[in-house]
């Protein structure tokens, strides 16, 4: 996690603002744009703002130039190509740049001009991607929003944030993007895009002490970035084809438990096709919510475990693209929008750099595959850290709670071990006993039999009924 020796004077070296050089670089500081997070972000990666049309809206998406400052020769870079991403923990989190760059130079705050990567679409009122240009540009954000507020506004809960109050014309901004982003929400979701609702947790500290681990559901204003990071990334994908250079694509295979998610769906009287078919999943899941929405979340983190990870793949000019990104249900996807968090985002914007200046690809076909291996097996190990650091902390809740009786959700069935999903603490644990003939979305009660937060290991019993 500690940046090497090295890192420190490449640091001292940097200016307050990115380079200015370079072709094509285009002025858009004027525009309204903004910034949507977490509270606690500090690592702003993108910026948005959305014009109105006659036939829809012209919308923006701005990323930051994290290449403007870390080069492929520097330190700073092999750090990130050793670790590739950021990691974050219920205790601390290990970030793949700096922080002098993820959470300055390279972030896009409120009240600096930054150099970034714009994705420009224009998209119709039913939400069609019309046409769409990438390039170089000056930007310059005018408020840091969060998504709880911007959420609760958005959806009448609260009144107009102060930050969106205080900059003139954003509150109409916000409002043009929130109806964008809904039309382009449901045309994915009409094509197979899976609308499910995933529940992560996110520690809750009283005084640096960890008091609780509560659900960080989604909402709205999280909807609204998702909705355009998801095109802007496809729209990055297809920009790099069409100009006949390698990708690093995302990519979600279809799933091989599928005949799990067509029982799962029978159970709930649904019926889905015996090949994997997103349309059809997309349908059932929608058709779920309205009717059981108080299980939904348990019904989707099942599904989510059935389908499987994501991961790399990289695409070469003469080969047939990799598989798409089933949940997505997108042929052609990338990893761009997140450079100062992710390693394949940063190296998709060299690609797309080169590409806009017609130079050679920064990576040889070879050093794409090996990253993209790379990037894999450091996402699982980043994934099992915080999942390690998760349960650490939540065995430390459930100390007190040893013997107490849980409703929960299968969320694992293999030969290693069969997993189940409490709420409250929002925790995950092993089945130690009674754990013959369950399978992944079965509801059961379980009692707590043991926690050791030094190994982050919490351990149920299937309770008798």
């Amino acid at each position: 996690p500690d940046f090497p020796s090295e890192v420190a004077g490449e640091l001292q070296a940097f200016e307050r603002r990115a380079p200015r050089d370079g072709a094509g670089i285009r002025d858009l500081r004027n525009l309204l744009w903004c910034s949507i997070d977490n509270d606690d972000s500090r690592d702003l990666d993108q910026l948005t703002v959305a014009e109105q049309l006659t036939d829809g809206a012209r919308v923006l998406v701005a990323i930051a130039d994290v290449d403007a400052f870390v080069t492929p020769t520097s330190a700073i870079d092999a750090h990130a190509r050793h670790n590739t991403t950021s990691v974050y923990t219920a205790a601390q989190v290990f970030p793949m740049l700096p922080e002098r760059l993820s959470t300055d130079l390279t972030s896009l705050n409120p009240g600096e001009e930054r150099l970034a990567i714009v994705i420009d679409m224009r998209v119709s009122t039913g939400g069609e991607l019309i046409a769409s240009e990438v390039y170089r540009a000056r930007v310059h954000s005018k408020a840091k929003l969060a998504y709880n507020g911007v959420a609760a506004w958005l959806d009448g809960d609260a009144p107009v944030p102060e930050r969106v109050r205080s900059a003139a014309g954003l509150e109409a901004q916000l409002k043009l993007q929130h109806a964008m982003a809904e039309s382009m929400r449901q045309r994915r979701r009409k094509q197979g895009a899976l609308n499910l609702e995933t529940v992560q947790s996110r520690p809750v500290f009283k005084d640096e002490f960890l008091t609780d681990l509560r659900a960080d559901e989604e909402n709205t204003a999280k909807e609204l970035i998702e909705d355009f990071m998801v095109t802007a990334n496809g729209v990055v994908a297809r920009f790099l084809a069409e100009r006949k250079r390698p990708t690093l694509r995302r990519v979600l295979r279809a799933p091989q438990r599928w005949s799990r998610i067509v029982a799962l769906a029978a159970e709930q009287g649904g019926k889905l096709p015996a090949e994997p078919d997103s349309v059809a999943l997309s349908a059932f899941l929608e058709s779920r919510r309205e009717t059981d929405s108080q299980h939904f979340a348990d019904l989707s983190l099942s599904v989510v475990k059935l389908l499987g990870a994501g991961e790399y793949a990289v695409h070469l000019q003469d080969e047939a693209a990799p598989t798409g990104h089933f949940g997505l249900a997108v042929g052609e996807y990338t990893h761009a929008t997140a450079p100062n968090r992710r390693l394949p985002d940063l190296i998709t914007q060299r690609l797309v750099k080169a590409a806009l200046i017609d130079a050679a690809a920064p990576y040889s076909a070879e050093q794409l595959q090996t990253l993209a291996t790379h990037c894999n097996e450091q996402e699982r190990n980043a994934t099992k850290v915080e999942r390690k650091v998760r349960k650490a902390a939540t065995a430390l809740l459930l100390v007190s709670r040893i013997g107490q009786r849980f409703r929960a959700v299968v969320t694992g069935a293999s030969e290693k071990g069969t997993w189940v999903r409490i709420e409250h603490p929002l925790a995950e644990g092993k089945i130690v006993r009674g754990f013959d003939g369950l399978d992944v979305g079965d509801r059961i009660d379980v009692e707590l039999v043991d926690v050791d937060p030094q190994r982050g290991f919490i351990d149920f019993a299937r309770a008798a009924n």
